[in-house]
């Protein structure tokens, strides 16, 4: 059956925790008001400040501030959860998940041998393979996948891996 060989690096797991965030609705709302809501006070408190003091200067402090804030802040939320993806992990825990992965399709399981141990997962628990421009993903769970990077491939066909375990997973399910 198929081999592959790859290597996974901590950008690949920032990678994908990105690519779910995006997806989450509930995320991006969060975003979408803290990029709006604290700026808009800031404005108000600017307004208050022009109409009842007449201070320009403090104004035009406040509305910079506002703006800054405006676009600012979905970087410092950005940086905020790439701090927390990598406090999930210990030390431990991230040496077993960094480094060479190999894979390779057996006819009942996806075999995995890491840096952390050998695995086999049944086809019949896998749910999908997306396959992206940089990445394919073999989603074990709703939200956990097999992040396997284009760029990092070692060894092995990714395109034939990835339609073959695709077809796997459909013949299982």
């Amino acid at each position: 059956m198929l081999e592959i060989e790859y290597e996974f690096r901590e950008e690949d797991l920032v990678h994908f925790n990105e690519e779910r965030l995006k997806k989450d609705p509930e995320m991006q709302k969060k975003i979408r008001q803290n990029r709006i809501f604290a700026p808009g006070v800031m404005m108000a408190i600017a307004l208050f400040y022009y109409v009842y003091y007449v201070d320009m200067t403090t104004t035009a402090y406040i509305t910079i501030l506002a703006l800054v804030w405006s676009f600012a802040s979905p970087f410092i939320m950005k940086m905020d959860m790439r701090r927390q993806f990598f406090n999930k992990y210990t030390e431990a825990e991230k040496k077993a998940l960094f480094g060479i992965h190999w894979l390779s399709i057996e006819p009942e399981f996806l075999q995995e041998r890491a840096p952390g141990g050998k695995s086999k997962t049944p086809w019949k628990d896998m749910l999908r393979v997306e396959k992206h421009k940089d990445y394919v993903y073999i989603y074990v769970d709703i939200d956990a996948a097999i992040v396997i990077p284009r760029a990092t491939v070692k060894k092995g066909d990714l395109k034939a891996f990835a339609k073959q375990a695709e077809g796997m997973i459909e013949r299982a399910g």
